[in-house]
């Protein structure tokens, strides 16, 4: 009987000494984790996806020599080389210059168009006998200059009949440039022997002109290696000029947008050396 009454009273003991420090604990306990749950929840922030980039293009300078074709001009043909040369500042922006050089081939130069136009005009014409009168206006863009911002939002992979995988990326560009136009005027020589076989267009160079011309632009580029790049680039110009004069006698004094496109591909290297991948995969 009295290791019965001895039990009880040590268990209401430890009881009485037990039951402040278990709440105590579990109050303080559902604060401690309340904190800590909260803390948990404001360090989880979204974060970028990772992206197992082949080709790294952050604070390194790019060189691209370019050859170009200028598709929307109908009367001239225009092969253009250049150049185009940024820094980039981050993986998506960069800032970039491009210059571009198409030279003058004269009459060499002028597509199959001019001299039906001036065919057609002198049949057309002959009756009235002012058939002299016509002209077909053209320029050729010998000089254009680009400064802007490049931005690559978009960096993808290419598997390639399941045996290599190509990386690439997608690019706009909007800036400011120049365009150095030379302008002409086509017309019908009255003195050629068509019969014999002679040119009958005769080309005439009038005033060299300089244009201001916002650009805007879209390319790729496909990493060869981690230094090499193959480039494809599509710049368009615009800038307001006088329409289009075909009378001789006339003066003209309005005024139209017009616009130089130029399509071109190129080798864009890469420079300093990419520092080693910690993975390769």
């Amino acid at each position: 009987m009295q290791f019965i009454l001895r039990s009880a009273l040590f268990g209401l003991l430890l009881a009485s000494i037990g039951a402040p420090t278990t709440a105590a604990f579990a109050a303080d306990g559902d604060g401690a984790a309340e904190s800590a749950l909260s803390e948990f929840r404001a360090e989880r922030e979204e974060r970028a996806a990772v992206e197992n980039r082949f080709f790294l293009k952050k604070e390194r300078f790019e060189i691209s020599p370019v050859f170009g074709y200028v598709p929307n001009n109908p009367f001239a043909r225009r092969y253009v080389g250049g150049a185009v040369i940024g820094y980039h500042i981050d993986e998506i922006l960069a800032a970039s210059v491009s210059i571009g050089y198409a030279p003058d081939g004269g009459e060499g130069d002028l597509k199959p168009l001019v001299p039906v136009l001036l065919d057609r005009a002198r049949n057309a014409q002959t009756g009235a006998g002012s058939s002299d009168a016509f002209q077909q206006p053209l320029d050729k863009i010998v000089l254009s200059f680009s400064a802007g911002v490049s931005w690559a939002p978009i960096y993808g992979k290419i598997n390639l009949v399941g045996e290599t995988v190509l990386n690439f990326d997608f690019y706009t560009f909007l800036g400011v440039g120049m365009v150095s136009k030379q302008n002409f005027v086509a017309s019908y020589d009255e003195n050629a022997d068509v019969d014999a076989g002679e040119d009958f267009v005769l080309l005439q160079a009038e005033a060299n002109e300089v244009r201001l011309a916002p650009a805007v632009g879209i390319g790729q580029n496909y990493f060869l290696n981690q230094t090499m790049a193959l480039k494809l680039d599509a710049r368009a110009f615009f800038w307001v000029d006088d329409v289009p004069n075909y009378d001789a006698s006339a003066a003209t004094e309005n005024k139209r947008l017009y616009n130089n496109f130029t399509a071109s591909v190129g080798l864009a290297l890469f420079f300093p050396k990419m520092k080693p991948r910690l993975y390769d995969f």
